[in-house]
């Protein structure tokens, strides 16, 4: 028999799972749209959505339901908390206009890197992750450098998400110590064809790596040249933020 805490538990993850449907795509959805999506039955979505609604987190409109004003004082101060200062945003805009190919940074949350900010490439053909994204660890050029201080645990756990499984952990163990030794780390269809990244970390007050600074776009702009460029640009860039020090909620956690 399930306990009232476990049943508490499950609706609130129903209540997340019916908001996490909205997306910038997605707007707007309706009681069937969510049915369809969760698997739920009718009266149990309809009584979910009018508690979301009497708490201000879904609005409801002839049409459907968007995202409530409620949700906005979370926006805030989620904004508030994990932008970057003016000096960094203005930093990687410079980045991205001079080397013409889009920066990130992420920070690792358990097995996955969520990326906290983005300056767009220029250029027509170019990599895009939205701010809020959550990406795998088990490839790609910032989790190489995000998974410096990871014990044998993460990384096996981080393994058994990816494609190869467990045995994975001694390949991603590699990738570390020589992202670690180099000072940087490089990726070239790691986790999707044609997609190319040069990584190096952002480091917190006792010297740790607490986010990854990254350049990424079409493999067949990052020759071994521009490669050579980019973490010449991104380790200058790492320096500025790392002397100003980086302003995040992970920060003091370092």
């Amino acid at each position: 028999m399930e306990t009232s805490d476990g049943q508490g538990v499950r609706s609130i993850q129903r209540a997340l799972d019916i908001l996490s449907l909205l997306t910038e795509d997605r707007p707007l959805i309706t009681i069937r749209d969510i049915v369809a999506a969760t698997g739920l039955a009718k009266t149990t979505v309809i009584r979910i959505v009018q508690t979301l609604e009497q708490s201000g987190l879904l609005w409801g409109t002839s049409s459907g339901y968007m995202a409530g004003p409620g949700l906005w004082r979370w926006a805030h101060l989620a904004q508030r908390t994990w932008e970057l200062p003016p000096e960094t945003q203005r930093l990687m805009r410079e980045l991205s206009a001079r080397e013409r190919e889009t920066v990130n940074v992420y920070v690792a949350r358990d097995i996955v890197r969520v990326c906290i900010a983005q300056q767009e490439s220029p250029q027509p053909l170019r990599h895009v992750v939205r701010v809020g994204d959550e990406l795998p660890l088990w490839a790609g050029a910032s989790a190489k450098v995000l998974l410096r201080n990871a014990t044998p645990g993460l990384l096996e756990r981080v393994a058994r998400s990816s494609p190869w499984g467990e045995g994975h952990a001694d390949r991603m163990r590699e990738w570390i110590d020589e992202a670690a030794k180099q000072g940087y780390a490089v990726s070239h269809g790691e986790r999707e064809t044609g997609l190319s990244a040069v990584a190096v970390p952002i480091l917190g007050r006792s010297g740790s790596v607490v986010a990854a600074l990254t350049l990424s776009g079409p493999t067949v702009r990052f020759t071994d040249d521009r490669v050579t460029e980019f973490t010449e640009a991104l380790l200058a860039a790492a320096t500025q933020v790392n002397e100003r020090g980086f302003d995040h909620p992970l920060s003091s956690s370092y």
